[in-house]
């Protein structure tokens, strides 16, 4: 099996070369490329696009992959050897039925997509927009019906590539669980919302001045900047190369002080997955994190878990003062934990709070179900979208900016993802609930000391990529597979205690 698998490697490591190369574009192109380049880029992406699929499908591959795969053939390969094999299988599987031109000429598209969408929304206006992801979605209905198995649901086709193992049965009742307590939780709060004051976020906050504070709490909870860079986009992300070039973006508001501070402090989390992924698996298809739940799991445990808590700004909050004296000067380090925590219905997802962030999901999980199930025209995603908020949330957005153009993964054509920000909140609180009963979690915070926390994440999950699904990991960590019952907890107790409820 030695020579079979080393020949699979040459495939492999030119598949990585392609991805890169890919992944280097759509960096360039969302942070310093001209906005006129893409039309012209697009062509360079779609051949390279192009060349990666023929590299992974073809007749020798499929012939190698399918032998390695085989149990009798297993006992010779090691378990990352193993874990590649039935990681190429899957993607195999998901792009053979794909013609190639048509693989290519959505590559093309997407790649045009992005910047179609970022003039659409500084336009305000959805319209703008319409066209291009109508023909994003036909393409990814066409795709998904043609890997789509004997009696599965189109859109449960796009969930499986974001959380293997969840599908809209089990999303439905995640989500109404979920649903049955927050609902309630956000009504006691909004009777006390005037208790919690936080106007002083909205002050101007010198964009400098942020910039430099952010790049210093970036490097505080540990990310490592010989190993990544940090630059700045429309909608904040991250993208690695290997576990040694990790790029993560961020975004600035003159008027709004948490919106950078936490974006930052996610996206880190996010790097911080990557670039602790063992060398033995980096630059293969099973160095990146494992599922996207997983991914927003990390980003959301030190988003809200940590960034959150007293304890984590109990050393660094006399830091963001000295930075911004003339706003901040007279707000004591507890009412500004307070106003990091506040609950109050809001328009913007990234920028809702813990206990409402999991509605603007639900809206979003509901509409793409509604869109794969043919039963929402493009036309009417803004109406659609505007008469959901107002049902979970009470707001009707005042344009399209704030509404149904806010995000970018529809102009990537990730339908199937936005589960995955719930599921990485549940399983954040999981996590957290675990990591009491093995640390002094709060001690380690209030001490500026993160190390024995992120080599505790580094051991149990970072390490091993996506040789291991989620509900292993989580399994082999604690003994449990996935239990919202741990989410509903964690924001029970903490809004609870908050409000006084």
């Amino acid at each position: 099996m030695k020579d079979e698998y080393n020949k699979l490697e040459v495939y492999i490591e030119k598949s990585m070369a392609y991805r890169q190369a890919l992944a280097l574009f759509e960096w360039d192109a969302q942070t310093i490329a001209p906005d006129i380049a893409m039309e012209n880029t697009a062509k360079t992406i779609g051949i390279l696009s192009n060349e990666y699929f023929k590299n992974m499908v073809n007749d020798e591959v499929k012939q190698l992959i399918y032998h390695l795969s085989d149990p009798k053939n297993q006992e010779e390969l090691d378990f990352n050897q193993k874990a590649i094999v039935k990681y190429l299988k899957k993607d195999f599987d998901r792009l053979e039925p794909i013609p190639a031109e048509e693989y290519q000429a959505y590559s093309e598209l997407s790649a045009k997509a992005m910047g179609v969408w970022v003039k659409a929304k500084n336009n305000r206006c959805f319209s703008d927009f319409e066209a291009t992801l109508e023909e994003i979605v036909g393409y990814q209905k066409k795709f998904a019906g043609y890997r789509a198995k004997e009696g599965q649901k189109l859109y449960d086709v796009h969930l499986s590539d974001y959380e293997e193992g969840f599908d809209m049965e089990k999303l439905d009742l995640f989500f109404e669980q979920v649903k049955a307590a927050i609902i309630p939780l956000v009504k006691q709060v909004k009777e006390k919302n005037n208790l919690i004051d936080k106007s002083f976020n909205s002050l101007e906050y010198d964009i400098a001045k942020q910039k430099e504070f952010c790049d210093f709490i970036a490097e505080y909870v540990g990310f490592d900047k010989k190993k990544g860079v940090i630059a700045e986009s429309e909608h904040p992300f991250t993208m690695e190369m290997h576990n040694k070039d990790v790029r993560i973006t961020n975004h600035f508001q003159k008027n709004n002080l948490e919106s950078g501070i936490f974006s930052i402090i996610h996206e880190s989390g996010h790097a911080i997955y990557e670039m602790d992924i063992d060398d033995a698996i980096t630059q293969t298809p099973v160095g990146c994190g494992t599922s996207m739940g997983m991914h927003e799991s990390q980003s959301r445990f030190y988003e809200n878990i940590i960034g959150r808590s007293e304890a984590f700004w109990v050393p660094v909050y006399s830091k963001l003062v000295e930075t911004f004296p003339q706003q901040l000067e007279e707000i004591s380090l507890k009412d500004f934990v307070k106003s990091l925590n506040k609950s109050e219905p809001g328009l913007i997802r990234t920028e809702a709070d813990e206990l409402t962030y999991s509605l603007h999901v639900m809206i979003r999980y509901e509409i793409e179900k509604m869109i794969f199930a043919g039963e929402l025209a493009i036309s009417d995603l803004p109406k659609v979208w505007n008469e959901k908020y107002q049902e979970y949330l009470g707001l009707t957005p005042a344009n399209d900016d704030e509404g149904v153009l806010q995000d970018m993964h529809w102009a990537a054509g990730n339908f199937g993802y936005f589960p995955s920000y719930a599921l990485g909140s549940a399983i954040s609180a999981q996590i957290y609930y675990f990591m009491l009963e093995k640390m002094p979690f709060e001690k380690y915070l209030s001490e500026g000391n993160l190390s024995p926390i992120q080599e505790f994440l580094r051991q149990n999950i970072h390490k091993y990529g996506a040789t291991k699904i989620t509900g292993d990991i989580l399994f082999e960590m604690m003994n449990e597979g996935l239990n919202a019952e741990y989410f509903i907890r964690y924001l029970t107790e903490k809004y609870t205690k908050l409000y006084n409820l």
